[in-house]
């Protein structure tokens, strides 16, 4: 098996789930294109061009790709060959898109597109066959947000992974290195650690930490700052970390400390909310109402949490107004934080993986405001 993959029986599992799903749904079949979609089902990391390469997945029958023949190559790296997915090939000249209505069989007036298809190819399959197709996020969107074992088992791997980077953070926080230097410390830290790709960095420090999507700049770090830590990368095969601590350069005044303490109290009743059958929106209510309850409500301006996998956010997400009951498997991260304009902002984050009972957290970095 390729390091940069699950094994076979995983793949299989997948494709035989998207088909029943499917037929549940009284489609004919998805078209999937390059992207997370293709990358969850088989495996590959195709990319998208101006020629069409898409999985054709019938509810009733065998699935096929459809490739250019020039980009052959590029399914070896996928499960493709050990599947047994039938390969049509085409050359320039070839319309590619009737290979994709004659792999659907009948019904092709009731097919399902990834999301991520560019409109260069959903418009002449649409013509192909004739009506346009609905998009596959309905029949793909629980299988990707319940986590089987081999994903768990990655995201707890990428989760030590960048816990083992916040440990190294402080060495980097000293005065009058730029969030800059710092963020390249941790990149080169980050791929140390056992990434295989920096997925983004975010070091905010003084009143940048108000910005929660700030990533970093040439801003000098001061004694006294604050500075919000946000950092996540691809940990091979492609699941994300995401883990954001806040650290204080010298002790914090009381002001600080008793806001930061609250924001503590918020994180971890959030990740004491989450159990089977509860709700996205009572998660995201949990952090929130203790928030409030101490005046910090207008400070938390964002959702509690988004889903992680092969891509950073994916479903669920969990915010108010999300009644998705949350089931086994589902994984997301637990993040609120306060931000104060122009002075200071703080976030704590840890990934969570819902169990039979409870929260699985695979980041396990202490939670106070470190002081470096």
């Amino acid at each position: 098996m390729s390091p940069s993959r699950f094994s076979t029986d995983v793949y299989a599992r997948r494709l035989q789930a998207a088909a029943t799903a499917t037929a549940q749904a009284g489609l004919a079949g998805l078209v999937i294109t390059p992207g997370y979609d293709l990358r969850y089902l088989v495996g590959s990391r195709a990319q998208t061009f101006e020629r069409l390469t898409a999985l054709v997945l019938p509810a009733e029958g065998d699935p096929a790709i459809v490739v250019p023949r020039l980009e052959l190559a590029s399914l070896k790296e996928s499960a493709i060959t050990e599947l047994g997915v039938a390969v049509r090939d085409w050359v320039d000249g070839d319309d590619p898109y009737r290979l994709v209505a004659a792999a659907l069989g009948g019904g092709v007036n009731k097919t399902a597109v990834t999301d991520s298809m560019p409109a260069l190819h959903l418009l002449p399959l649409a013509d192909v066959l004739g009506a346009v197709p609905v998009l596959a996020t309905d029949v793909l969107r629980r299988l990707r947000m319940i986590k089987d074992a081999a994903e768990i088992d990655a995201l707890r791997k990428a989760g030590e992974a960048i816990d083992r980077v916040h440990q190294r953070v402080p060495e980097f926080l000293v005065p009058g290195r730029t969030e800059a230097d710092v963020a390249a410390d941790i990149a080169e830290a980050i791929v140390a650690e056992g990434h295989s790709e920096v997925a983004f960095i975010i070091v905010g420090s003084g009143p940048h930490g108000a910005d929660p999507h700030h990533e970093c700049s040439d801003r000098e770090l001061r004694a006294g700052d604050i500075v919000v830590v946000d950092i996540g990368g691809a940990y091979e095969p492609g699941y994300h970390s995401d883990s954001t601590r806040t650290y204080s350069i010298g002790e914090p005044d009381l002001q600080v400390a008793h806001r930061y303490s609250v924001l503590q109290r918020a994180q971890r009743a959030a990740v004491e909310a989450v159990r089977p059958g509860v709700t996205a929106a009572q998660v995201d209510a949990a952090a929130r109402d203790v928030l409030a309850a101490e005046g910090l409500a207008d400070a938390f301006v964002h959702r509690t949490g988004h889903g992680i996998g092969l891509s950073v956010h994916e479903e669920p997400y969990i915010v108010a107004g999300n009644d998705l009951p949350l089931e086994e498997g589902m994984a997301f991260s637990i993040e609120p934080g306060i931000y104060f304009p122009g002075r200071w902002g703080a976030r704590i984050e840890d990934i969570v993986i819902v169990t039979a009972d409870g929260a699985l957290p695979v980041n396990n970095r202490p939670h106070e405001l470190m002081v470096v």
